[in-house]
């Protein structure tokens, strides 16, 4: 039981698995923050050009 569980902590197969999965989540959260601070900015400039318009 002692050496499968020494196998079990030294095995680090999935840690390539996981760090792909924090860097993708790390990512994804920039975007979708960049994305929402842009589209909140668009709209605010898009509203204010068709304010001076009419």
């Amino acid at each position: 039981m002692a050496k499968i569980l020494q196998y079990l902590w030294n095995d680090e197969s999935g840690q390539d698995i996981a760090e792909y999965a924090v860097m993708l989540a790390v990512i994804l959260v920039i975007v979708v923050g960049t994305i929402r601070l842009i589209g909140s900015n668009a709209n605010t400039v898009f509203s204010n050009v068709g304010s001076s318009i009419q």
